[in-house]
């Protein structure tokens, strides 16, 4: 989102801006390619970002990655799919004659970041070999996850406070909806979202850009500022010694990499934990009903904010198990408005669904996507049950993912053949 704070802030719900990230794979071996700078050109030079009808194509670290993105905030989700769809079989098109494509999902299942991944080396860059000397980008942690974040905008600092504290209660259950990353280095990981057990410890060599993953409560911009911000830079600044001629390239908020974070040059907070699924109809319906429960817990919003650890408990069993994850914790149940009694999250969801549909927070064009998704799983388990624990499938898999992305369809989840 490009909004900005003051007087270009957006009131809460009112916009919505996502970004998708894509591997670019081979299309006869599904290897990744590192061939963003060929697609990122303008003029024959090699961009940070291209902007064509309102999406935004651009980079993201390693040179097998891109991204999508509404380059300005749109008021409603639905003005994004066909929009996608469109860039997405450009990109394809482009690729096409190199042998290359575009593949979803969180993870690839067998790329071995130490010796495929590639830094981005030309805009930017300097931001690039900085996180590469502090944390070593050649690992999964950094090369080798897609996913889609969702930034939802807050008018002033009234807003910011009950938009935050309604996002922190929604983390923790997302990834039953989205995980997507049930396998890397050729087997299954044992986390239903890989990506997402590898991310939230990504940047622990800096504690403080990434904490417990799940935010802590905050009252206000200053109060974040005050207890998170500037803590933050402060221990970033520990490194610019390492970084030579690119000291301070890292010394920005967007080094906060928290489950959600506030973005305040924009005036918006960034959800961060959702993987990429297998097309952007699945990817919207996803962000339209993290949206739509955000918005619920918003109206609902009481003073009394429920420990991190206790968050950190249900997203952690959610990560691993998704939808088959437990929640029990009657507390945060009643947040939630549901019965104390313990839910697997594929239950909860599906009582949410219904009820954020039935209350208009939820359009009906999204129900069957995510009713896909509470009947068969989600796109991890879907995974899984067509790969059968047997790796050679993995091609097979790989190539039916990118067929789902270019017509932008669900992946059925049934054995490759």
């Amino acid at each position: 989102m490009s909004s900005g704070h003051g007087a270009a802030a957006r009131p809460a719900f009112s916009a919505h801006g996502v970004e998708l990230e894509y591997m670019i794979v081979d299309g006869a071996s599904f290897a990744v390619r590192p061939l963003a700078p060929f697609l990122l050109q303008r003029d024959g030079r090699v961009v940070g970002e291209l902007r064509r009808d309102g999406v935004g194509w651009s980079n993201e670290l390693m040179s097998h990655v891109v991204e999508l993105k509404n380059a300005e905030p749109v008021a409603a989700l639905t003005e994004l799919p066909a929009a996608f769809r469109a860039e997405i079989r450009e990109m394809n098109a482009r690729l096409a004659p190199l042998g290359a494509r575009l593949m979803p999902g969180g993870m690839h299942p067998w790329m071995d970041p130490r010796r495929e991944a590639q830094l981005w080396t030309h805009e930017h860059a300097a931001i690039y070999r900085s996180f590469d000397r502090i944390f070593d980008c050649r690992q999964h942690g950094w090369a080798n996850l897609q996913s889609m974040h969702l930034n939802l905008p807050f008018g002033d600092d009234r807003e910011f406070a009950r938009l935050h504290a309604a996002i922190r209660l929604a983390l923790p259950i997302l990834p039953a909806l989205s995980a997507s990353s049930p396998w890397a280095d050729g087997r299954f990981s044992g986390f239903m979202d890989y990506r997402l057990e590898i991310y939230r410890h990504h940047q622990k060599i800096i504690p403080s850009t990434i904490g417990d993953c799940i935010p802590d409560p905050s009252a206000s911009p200053a109060d974040y500022r005050a207890r998170v911000l500037e803590p933050m830079l402060r221990d970033v600044a520990r490194y610019d010694a390492l970084l030579g001629e690119d000291a301070g390239s890292l010394s920005h908020e967007w080094i906060d990499v928290r489950a959600a974070a506030p973005r305040f040059a924009r005036s918006a907070i960034e959800i961060r934990v959702l993987d990429v699924q297998e097309c952007p109809t699945a990817d919207l319906s996803i962000a339209a009903a993290a949206t739509a429960l955000a918005q619920r817990l918003y109206e609902r919003a009481g003073d009394d904010a429920l420990p991190t650890a206790v968050l950190v408990a249900i997203f952690a069993a959610c990560i691993r198990d998704a939808e088959r994850a437990v929640v029990a914790d009657r507390e945060y149940l009643a947040r939630l408005g549901l019965p104390g009694r313990p839910h697997t999250a594929g239950e909860l969801w599906a009582e949410l669904v219904e009820t954020l549909a039935g209350d208009g927070l939820l359009a009906p064009c999204w129900l069957p996507a995510l009713r896909l998704i509470l009947r068969r799983g989600t796109l991890a388990r879907r995974l899984d049950a067509a790969i059968a624990g047997d790796p050679a499938r993995l091609p097979a898999v790989c190539r039916e993912l990118c067929a789902c992305l270019d017509a932008d369809r669900m992946f059925p989840g049934d054995a490759a053949a």
